[in-house]
């Protein structure tokens, strides 16, 4: 009696969904810059003459790594917003070159701030660590020292509001709305990185700070040019 030999087919492995796809890159990509901040620090660290003490609660270093990460997440939703609604490929690039840019600045902070012990998040008021005439000038009340809705957290920062505009806006109205937004939230981060610049202890996070300083100011110097092509002028900073 013969039989038939069948040849059983390997089952395909069920396609992954796009957004498990894209949780996965987006888990991925926060490791590596994790990993890359460590390494860092310990480069650092290996090749200094004398070993970098961890900087405390209250350090430059900390704060500066806190405040300018909840100061760059707001740059970054701006940033993809204008990024997926501009129809302009000047404003487009921009976004997209920005956003990239501070979400790997994000990631280092926070790896620092992993690496040092500290929370991600700043306890009590911003700006504290800035001492002297500058810092307690611009002092600004963290969420959890009573911040209200629609208050601009530190300098510069859009409020509820004014991200609820830009968000209405298309065309041309948003662009022009994002380059002022944006602009001015620049402006706000300038004091912030120049004070990190000149009183940080970890060598790594004064060299952060200034290749902020550098890359912002040509940045600035673009959305002003940008915003003159469109007849608009900046928003007002202090």
């Amino acid at each position: 009696m013969s039989t038939e030999t069948e040849t059983s087919q390997p089952e395909e492995a069920p396609e992954r969904p796009t957004w498990s796809r894209v949780l996965v890159f987006g888990a991925g990509t926060l490791a590596v810059l994790l990993i890359g901040a460590t390494i860092g620090m310990l480069l650092t660290g290996a090749t200094s003459e004398e070993p970098v003490p961890t900087p405390g609660a209250d350090s430059v270093a900390v704060g500066f790594a806190q405040d300018m990460s909840v100061h760059h997440e707001q740059a970054v939703t701006m940033a993809n917003w204008a990024r997926d609604h501009s129809t302009d490929p000047a404003i487009r690039q921009l976004a997209f070159d920005m956003a990239s840019t501070q979400l790997e600045q994000i990631g280092r902070m926070k790896g620092w701030l992993m690496l040092w012990g500290q929370p991600e998040q700043p306890i009590g008021d911003y700006m504290t660590w800035m001492s002297g005439a500058g810092g307690h000038a611009h002092q600004h009340s963290a969420p959890s020292g009573g911040a209200t809705a629609g208050d601009a957290p530190m300098p510069g920062m859009a409020t509820t509001e004014e991200l609820a505009e830009m968000r209405s806006r298309s065309g041309e109205e948003l662009d022009v709305t994002f380059l002022r937004l944006m602009l001015r939230h620049h402006q706000g981060g300038t004091d912030m990185a120049q004070y990190a610049v000149d009183h940080a202890s970890v060598p790594a996070v004064r060299t952060l700070a200034d290749s902020m300083l550098r890359s912002q100011g040509a940045e600035m110097d673009l959305m002003r040019r940008l915003l003159a092509e469109r007849d608009a002028q900046p928003l007002p900073f202090p």
